[in-house]
């Protein structure tokens, strides 16, 4: 066993043993709709009192933070998204109507006299007569206090600060600045609490943000009866430390400067439309994982069966990573897992028909050594087709946003662990099983001692599939103004992602007809609601903006015809919605940008032009399909098209990395000549690829449900015309582009280059 062989070995056996003990220890969290609950999007407003700067935005954060935990959400999250946007997600919250009520109101900041200690804890239930307006409200520690009504509030304050006074021993202390008639109120406030002894309740005076008491200090002893603390300014002690000062300060802050907040999106999923496409995903994934293994044992033999293991292995680091990075796995995420592993296919199976061509080719007298050159050879290709992928991987994290951005991490993790899985995992076990002495004297058993039924066929009848370029790129035309008069004809549905608007989803005890129910709508004051029907219990409304009253109101329509249970409803404003929109039309623009320029610095500018081409041409295809289908054009299809130029630009990519090796080899044949030969060596991997990723898909348009039917068929049909535009538009336009070059410039092909004939 060489050094490098027991290398890769622990490196695999590290990698899963950490995976296997990260996966049993650290859960994944599941986005909501996967969890089901409800999300909601605040976006901040400036007023004349304050900016919607991220300091006010941090100051809102904590606010909002308090009034959930008023609400008992379990493990509910809030995180800032930029500068003026807050994304609060409440599991197992069903009535967005309450939450984006408690979550949208102002900050309300007031200070009270403290009457005393609450004679017991009921008495914090016993209604108080209305002349006194008392409440009782518990302090920090918990004990029940007496409460006169505000005598001061939040327009008061000028401003909280935390602030450490090394003198006496004080520590970090809250200093508050008031403003207006806070100074003479602040003063009443304190000469009436300083009438009492010290250790008292009624010495104190409390400070509650929403109703909630977030300090009561006591008045310093020093401090006569009647006089109270004047001068504008009051310092509150207490041994804080520095992380409790400053949340307190931040707090007295959010209330003295409130910041109007707007929901510009929301979405609530029941938990049982969670639970299914968690369900249908599981299934899917099995069925179309075992179909694909099966697939590739059947062709690959040993090799193929080994390949499998190391999918299992890619399967669990894939889950690992995403716990241990503590990403969300939502829905279109799950799909990307799903799809992933049947992308993971791609590397093993560039690297097997390299081994069969290098043992036909009788280079290499064993399995082993055609395995070792099949590694090194097809490297490059693997590389190449992998960035590309992380491309679109990477714009769909940075320029997207919610699911779709969690799609693009979960992409991104199982691009990176697929190429570990193929260049570690399965070569470290295809090494180990190919230097056995039984295999070495049974090389047909390896599955790369022959060249397989696809290449054998084509060997045996030279197709010359590029004597006529201009055939196939007639045909790529003809399938364009097909698409592209779907989107003329038909235009375009575009999701309430992409235009703002409502969209309530129900599940209904019988079949609901879709033009009664539009008709309801329309009589109950929503003429210009969008009812569709996805199966026989299945009823989708989507209209302009709703208020939650409103929407109420549909849902109480849609009850009068059937029973009818929500199963999610999404509100997105018209400025994210724009956003959103334009979002999506620059991440198309700079995937396509980005995909020229990486071929054209690892190829040449004629490879990154027909490659781009190519890709342009799919979706185009892809979006005129959709069209002509009536299907919505939405986030999750953005998901599917960016996914979509990431796998053809593969195939593209492997052709190209095919052409340069063979222009290396032969630098006096024709451009024409070694690219048919590329495209017919490379055929096999990609007929062999494109099977692997459509049982995945196949398994995920059949059992995935109605969440995911819609992403799966986009995948299906970007992948065979993806497939189709590698082989038969990139590469005869690359001859065509090629030809029109010789023809203006006089520069003969000479290998990766052209050059200037010698003068």
């Amino acid at each position: 066993m060489t050094r490098a062989l027991r290398i890769r070995g622990l490196l695999a056996l590290a990698a899963v043993a950490l995976s296997l003990f990260v996966a049993l220890t650290v859960p994944v969290h599941l986005g909501l709709d996967l969890r089901g609950g409800t999300q909601i999007v605040l976006e901040t407003r400036p007023t004349a009192a304050a900016d919607a700067d991220s300091e006010a935005t941090d100051r809102t954060l904590e606010v909002l933070r308090g009034r959930i935990d008023a609400l008992g959400v379990a493990e509910p999250t809030l995180a800032r998204s930029g500068d003026n946007r807050i994304i609060v997600e409440l599991p197992g919250v069903q009535d967005p109507a309450t939450a984006a009520d408690v979550l949208g109101r102002t900050a309300q900041l007031t200070f009270h006299q403290v009457l005393g200690a609450a004679a017991d804890a009921d008495d914090k239930d016993k209604p108080q007569p209305k002349r006194h307006r008392q409440q009782v409200l518990p302090d920090e520690s918990g004990r029940l206090l007496r409460l006169e009504a505000a005598a001061m509030t939040g327009k008061d304050v000028e401003e909280a600060a935390a602030r450490f006074e090394p003198q006496g021993g004080a520590g970090w202390q809250v200093t508050v600045d008031f403003q207006g008639s806070g100074d003479d109120g602040w003063a009443r406030l304190t000469g009436k609490a300083a009438c009492h002894p010290a250790g008292d309740p009624s010495r104190r005076v409390a400070i509650a943000l929403d109703g909630k008491i977030i300090s009561s200090p006591q008045v310093d002893p020093s401090v006569g009866c009647g006089s109270g603390i004047s001068g504008g300014s009051t310092q509150i002690t207490g041994s804080f430390s520095a992380d409790e000062a400053k949340e307190l300060a931040l707090l007295i802050n959010g209330g003295a400067l409130p910041v109007p907040v707007e929901t510009v999106e929301q979405r609530t999923v029941g938990p049982t439309l969670g639970a299914q496409a968690i369900t249908a995903s599981a299934w899917a994934a099995a069925i179309g994982t075992a179909l694909t293994a099966l697939f590739i044992t059947a062709v690959y033999r040993l090799m193929g069966a080994l390949a499998t293991v190391a999918l299992a292995c890619y399967g669990l680091i894939s889950y690992a990573a995403l716990a241990a990075l503590g990403a969300t796995l939502t829905l279109p995420g799950l799909a990307g897992f799903v799809l992933a592993i049947g992308m993971a296919v791609d590397a093993n199976v560039l690297v097997f028909e390299r081994a069969r061509e290098e043992y036909a080719s009788h280079n290499r007298p064993s399995p082993r050594s055609a395995l070792t050159a099949g590694f090194r050879g097809a490297f490059s290709a693997i590389a190449d087709s992998n960035i590309t992928t992380l491309i679109a991987a990477g714009l769909l994290f940075f320029l997207a946003s919610g699911p779709v951005r969690g799609f693009g991490v979960t992409l991104g993790i199982g691009v990176l662990v697929s190429m570990f899985s193929a260049l570690v995992i399965t070569r470290a076990l295809a090494d180990h099983a190919a230097s056995r002495p039984w295999l070495r004297r049974r090389p047909h058993l390896t599955g790369i001692a022959h060249p397989g039924t696809v290449r054998d066929r084509l060997t045996r009848t030279d197709p010359k599939l590029m004597r006529h370029p201009r055939r196939w790129l007639a045909a790529s035309a003809t399938a364009l103004v097909l698409a592209g008069s779907g989107i003329a004809v038909r235009g375009l549905d575009f999701g309430v992602e992409f235009t703002g608007g409502r969209l309530i989803e129900y599940t209904t005890a019988t079949p609901v007809d879709p033009d009664r129910a539009r008709d309801a709508l329309a009589d109950a004051g929503f003429p210009r609601a969008v009812v569709q029907s996805s199966g026989d219990h299945r009823l989708t409304v989507r209209t302009d903006q709703l208020t939650n009253a409103q929407a109420a109101t549909v849902t109480e329509t849609i009850g009068t015809l059937t029973d009818a249970d929500t199963l999610r409803d999404e509100a997105i404003g018209p400025s994210l919605g724009k956003e959103l929109r334009q979002g999506a039309l620059i991440a198309l623009a700079v995937a396509l940008g980005a995909q020229l320029l990486y071929l054209a610095a690892r190829f040449r500018w004629l490879f990154g032009a027909s490659a781009v081409a190519a890709l342009t041409h799919d979706v185009v295809i892809l979006t005129g399909v959709f069209a002509w289908l009536g299907k919505p054009v939405d986030g999750v299809f953005l998901a599917a098209l960016l996914t979509v130029i990431g796998y053809s630009v593969n195939d593209s990519v492997v052709v190209f990395d095919r052409i340069r090796d063979l222009s290396r080899r032969d630098r006096k044949a024709p451009f024409a000549a070694v690219a048919d030969r590329a495209l017919v060596q490379t055929l096999p991997r990609t007929i062999n690829t494109g099977m692997g990723a459509a049982f995945i898909l196949t398994a995920l348009a059949v059992l995935g449900g109605d969440s995911l039917t819609d992403f799966a068929l986009a995948l299906l049909i970007g992948v065979a015309v993806g497939t189709y535009s590698s082989m038969f538009t990139a590469t005869p336009l690359a001859i065509e582009l090629h030809q029109r070059s010789w023809a203006r410039d006089g520069r003969p092909w000479s290998g990766t280059r052209i050059t200037r004939p010698a003068t």
